[in-house]
């Protein structure tokens, strides 16, 4: 007998008889009923609460909806403006998402991503109830470096990707996906309950909602 062997016919031992493994119920509810401009504003409202900002804009106004992100999550001033080349963005964003003389993330050393100051991605969904952005690693959302490493985050999210619970966003989403679930801007507390933000991820999100 090996020594696994041996520890596994322990443990065995050790639980004796096992039950039956009950029934999980799995009547949660996993549509909501609730009007789609109702989603749209409990996830701005949701969004809001955890200090990350939300813009909306209609579909043909994206690009200026980004670069007005942009402006909000790097702090420029009326007129000062911001570095293109300092924005990175997921490769699956579509052209018309994007401003003019932005970075497209080509698969460099994660490390790399450190030295733009913001990144731009899409979402696979996004749950109104939780105020939760999910990103999946697919091109639109990008790898998972890209969404943490960059000081300012800005997702694009459309009117038809929000959801309101949890197990209907579940549902939308590939369970071996590498998914990223962002509730606001990275941020911890430390013994005396001092908030500090930007230590796990980007220090500001700024969502733009498409409808």
């Amino acid at each position: 007998m090996s020594a696994r062997d041996e520890v596994l016919s322990r443990i065995r031992t050790a639980l004796g008889d096992r039950r039956p493994v009950p029934d999980v119920p799995r009547d949660h509810r996993t549509t909501d009923d609730r009007p789609p401009d109702e989603l749209l504003d409990l996830l701005t409202e949701r969004v809001e609460d955890y200090r990350a900002t939300v813009l909306r804009c209609p579909p043909d106004a994206v690009t200026p909806a980004v670069v007005a992100a942009l402006d909000t999550g790097l702090g420029a001033g009326v007129g000062a403006g911001w570095d293109p080349a300092s924005v990175v963005v997921a490769p699956g964003v579509p052209d018309a998402w994007r401003p003019d003389g932005v970075a497209t993330d080509d698969g460099r050393p994660a490390v790399g991503l450190a030295a733009f100051a913001a990144s731009v991605t899409g979402v696979a969904v996004a749950i109104a109830e939780t105020g939760t952005l999910v990103l999946d690693g697919s091109p639109l959302c990008g790898r998972r470096a890209l969404s943490l490493l960059p000081d300012c985050l800005v997702c694009v999210v459309e009117a038809g990707q929000v959801v309101g619970e949890v197990p209907e966003g579940l549902g939308r989403l590939d369970p071996v996906a590498p998914l990223t679930m962002v509730s606001g801007p990275s941020a911890t507390s430390d013994i005396e309950l001092q908030r500090v933000e930007g230590v796990h991820g980007p220090r500001t999100l700024v969502v733009v909602l498409v409808a």
